[in-house]
């Protein structure tokens, strides 16, 4: 009798700039989201930005599960915005994968954890838009980009999480500290998408998908701040990963 096979979860990687003129671009992400599936069990699956449809296809056929993560801001025109002064680092072939992905998934019911820059790919994919400078553009707002002065690990404020929700399902609790990483932020919400924990200036800091035609979904779940730094120390936010694992598995 052979053993059940962990499944397959696909996270989204970033284009890194070659570090000597002489080296090529690479393509990666930060360690910790790979540590915090092997701890939830899972086989994680580095996937490139490959734009081909029927490649990035082949690649999606194989995985079980997706967790989209942080990384740098979206192209505005593709919630058709034009680009404001504040908005930073762009990278086309990475928005064209991940939107297309956070689609496929969205579509077919594949589990989905969405971290941060995730959190607003699946808004925009979904057909919300987004604050492309929290601090010139939403009224009174906490200070929500405390890296890279401040380690990753940092709580910098609480966030409220609404009663009756899956993320107030796995954080069994009303509020709780997170660290925040992010100038921009999910601005009109997208229709398929539910509010499940807000920051006190009323930043939008969870979402997930629970509207009457996706009720199918087994899992996806969207949040602003990054569980994979946190969940070493704290079995909540480790609890994101077992619960994207979990749902792979029914």
């Amino acid at each position: 009798m052979t053993s059940k096979q962990p499944p397959i979860i696909g996270i989204s990687c970033d284009g890194i700039e070659a570090a000597h003129k002489h080296h090529p671009p690479r393509v990666g992400q930060n360690q910790t989201y790979v540590n915090a599936l092997v701890r939830a069990g899972a086989a994680p699956l580095l996937l490139p930005n490959v734009v081909d449809t029927d490649l990035l296809r082949a690649l999606y056929e194989n995985l079980d599960g997706l967790l989209l993560s942080g990384g740098g801001d979206i192209d505005p025109t593709r919630y058709g915005e034009p680009n404001h002064e504040k908005c930073g680092r762009i990278n086309a072939e990475r928005d064209e994968a991940e939107l297309t992905l956070t689609r496929w998934v969205v579509e077919d019911g594949k589990p989905l954890l969405a971290i941060c820059r995730g959190i607003q790919i699946l808004n925009v994919a979904l057909g919300g838009s987004l604050y492309q400078d929290i601090e010139a553009q939403v009224p009174d707002p906490l200070e929500h980009t405390w890296y890279p002065e401040h380690p990753r690990q940092h709580r910098s404020h609480t966030v409220a999480v609404t009663p009756g929700t899956r993320l107030a399902q796995i954080f069994e609790g009303a509020s709780l500290p997170v660290n925040s990483l992010h100038h921009q932020a999910l601005k009109d919400l997208a229709p398929p998408l539910t509010v499940s924990a807000r920051a006190s200036d009323k930043v939008v800091e969870a979402v997930e998908l629970c509207s009457p035609a996706h009720g199918r979904h087994p899992f996806a779940l969207g949040v602003q701040w990054h569980p994979e730094d946190l969940a070493p120390d704290d079995a909540r936010q480790q609890g994101l990963f077992d619960s994207l694992v979990e749902s792979c598995q029914h």
